[in-house]
């Protein structure tokens, strides 16, 4: 049991701050730690308490009263500035106080593996959720344009991608930030089948009446794709490391959902006819 000192300090230590808070997973976990009742700080560049991972200024603020963090970092943690960032904040905010640290990591991307290194080694409790492709990078994110237009162009050849659900992802960070038992544990978190990127274009086509193909291009074809379809800064990144992650290396299930949640992973068949549903390929 806890000494009147620690559930003080507990007591007033209660925020739990999402960094990335808009985005495809923090909004998902900011939702619902605020369902729960708990006190939450959700923050972004624009957010009401900025926060910039590149001005060190922004991150008293955010993480006055926290108790526990779920990090996330734009583009992706395999971005080669991401490490030292990790462990300038993660050192900043073991030292204000904060218990908990919940790190979003790529599945078999071993350039996160420094950042992931920098929250274990931080001080504080830690947890790594390493993902798969979200299945909302169909509806919300850089493949919708391209599902509107009928067309998706990868360079993944037919390798099958174990799609995982961003409302998954969430339900892990949360029950990592607000329960015992996820300390020191690293979940690779994927969907419960593989499919190739045209399995999933058909599926689409079907839920909403309307052909999406997958066109397959070479990496070199597809970095002269990206460049007309995505920001001018995330272009290289994203050529690179879809090249490189697509390559097979994360054709297999893993079954962190059922090891932190003791349910199984939502099927991308459901994501679709919830997605088609609600309009969100409606053109």
């Amino acid at each position: 049991m806890a000494n009147h000192s620690e559930h003080s300090d507990a007591t007033e230590r209660n925020v739990h701050l999402v960094v990335g808070g808009t985005g495809k997973t923090g909004r998902h976990v900011a939702a619902a730690l605020a369902g729960r009742g708990h006190a939450v700080r959700a923050v972004s560049r624009h957010s009401e308490t900025p926060f910039d991972w590149h001005d060190a200024a922004t991150w008293a603020p955010a993480l006055r009263d926290v108790r526990a963090a779920y990090l996330t970092y734009p583009p992706d943690l395999a971005d080669p500035a991401a490490a030292a960032a990790i462990r300038a904040f993660t050192g900043t905010a073991v030292r204000a106080g904060v218990r908990r640290l919940v790190l979003l990591s790529g599945r078999g991307e071993p350039e996160c593996h420094p950042s992931e290194d920098a929250v274990k080694e931080s001080g504080a409790e830690w947890t790594v959720v390493r993902c798969a492709w979200f299945m909302q990078n169909f509806d919300e994110d850089f493949l919708l344009a391209p599902v509107l237009a009928g067309e998706l162009v990868l360079p993944a050849a037919d390798v099958p991608e174990p799609f995982v659900d961003t409302r998954d992802i969430a339900d892990v960070v949360v029950a990592a930030l607000t329960e015992d038992g996820h300390a020191g544990k690293t979940y690779e978190l994927s969907g419960p089948r593989l499919l190739t990127f045209g399995e999933a274009a058909a599926e689409i086509s079907k839920a909403t009446g309307r052909e999406v193909r997958y066109v397959a291009v070479t990496p070199e074809e597809f970095r002269g794709f990206a460049a007309g379809h995505l920001p001018p800064e995330v272009v290289g990144i994203f050529a690179e490391l879809f090249t490189r992650i697509l390559d097979g290396r994360n054709a297999h299930l893993s079954d962190g959902v059922r090891q932190a949640l003791g349910r199984a992973p939502r099927d991308f068949a459901d994501f679709v006819r919830e997605a088609a549903g609600r309009g969100a390929w409606n053109v």
